[in-house]
C-alpha cells in the first residue's frame, strides 16, 4: 500500500511539474518573440493567459508543503508565491496601465527562466529519481542574477502603479459599510513595498545558504 501511494505521489507531483513548466516555457516563448517583432509594450497581452494559469498553478504548492506531499518548507514558499500573485493579479492584471511598461518584460523573462529551470529539475527528480548535475546548477545559480532582476522589476511595477491604485481606488472599501470595516488598497501596496526592504535580502542570503548545500552534496559525492 505505501509503495502504491509513494508511485502515485510521484506521478501526480511528475505531472504536475511538467505541466507548469510547458506553461513558463510558453510564457518565455511569447514574451521573447513579442519583444522582438512588436517591443516591449505588446509583451503582457502576448502572454497573459499562460502567465495567469502558470503563476497561479504554484497555489498548489502551498497545498503540497502542507500536506506532506513534499519537504519545502511554507515559511520559504508562501512569501514567494504570494508576492507573485500580487503582482500577476494585483498589479500586472487589475491596472493595465502598466502592462506596458518595459520592466513588464524584465519581469516575465526573469521569472520564466527561474521556473523552466525550477520545474523540469523538480519534474526529472520525481520522474527519473535524479536530476543531472548541471540543471543541479543551474537550479541552484541562476537565482544570483534573475532573482535581483525578478525584485527589481516587483518592485518597479507596484512602485509605477500607486499612481493608478489610487485614482482608481479598486479594491478599497470605504466607510460607512455594513460591515463598520475600511480597507485602502494603495496604503496595501506601500505596505508591501515596504515589506520588500527586510524581505529581499533574507530571501536572497536563503537561497545563497541553499546552494551552498546543495552544491557541497555534489563535491562531496
Amino acid at each position: 500500500m505505501a509503495g502504491a501511494l509513494s508511485a502515485l505521489r510521484r506521478l501526480y507531483l511528475s505531472l504536475y511539474n511538467w505541466t507548469v513548466f510547458l506553461g513558463w516555457l510558453q510564457v518565455l516563448y511569447l514574451a521573447l518573440k513579442t519583444l522582438n517583432e512588436l517591443g516591449h509594450q505588446h509583451v503582457y497581452k502576448a502572454v497573459e493567459r499562460p502567465l495567469l494559469l502558470a503563476q497561479s498553478a504554484a497555489v498548489l504548492e502551498i497545498l503540497h508543503g502542507l500536506v506532506g506531499l513534499v519537504r519545502s518548507p511554507i515559511s520559504a514558499t508562501l512569501p514567494q508565491i504570494g508576492s507573485r500573485l500580487y503582482l500577476t493579479w494585483g498589479v500586472l492584471w487589475s491596472f493595465p496601465e502598466t502592462q506596458s511598461h518595459i520592466l513588464v518584460s524584465s519581469l516575465v523573462i526573469s521569472w520564466s527562466i527561474t521556473e523552466i529551470i525550477r520545474y523540469s529539475f523538480f519534474g526529472m527528480k520525481e520522474a527519473l529519481g535524479f536530476a543531472p548535475s548541471w540543471l543541479l546548477w543551474l537550479r541552484y545559480s541562476t537565482f544570483i542574477l534573475l532573482y535581483p532582476t525578478g525584485i527589481t522589476s516587483e518592485v518597479g511595477l507596484i512602485y509605477i502603479a500607486l499612481q493608478y491604485i489610487q485614482k482608481s481606488e479598486k479594491y478599497s472599501v470605504r466607510m460607512p459599510n455594513k460591515w463598520n470595516f475600511s480597507f485602502d488598497y494603495f496604503y496595501a501596496a506601500i505596505i508591501a513595498l515596504g515589506i520588500y526592504v527586510p524581505g529581499s535580502p533574507h530571501m536572497y542570503r536563503y537561497m545563497l545558504s541553499q546552494r551552498k548545500k546543495a552544491l557541497s552534496k555534489t563535491k562531496a559525492a
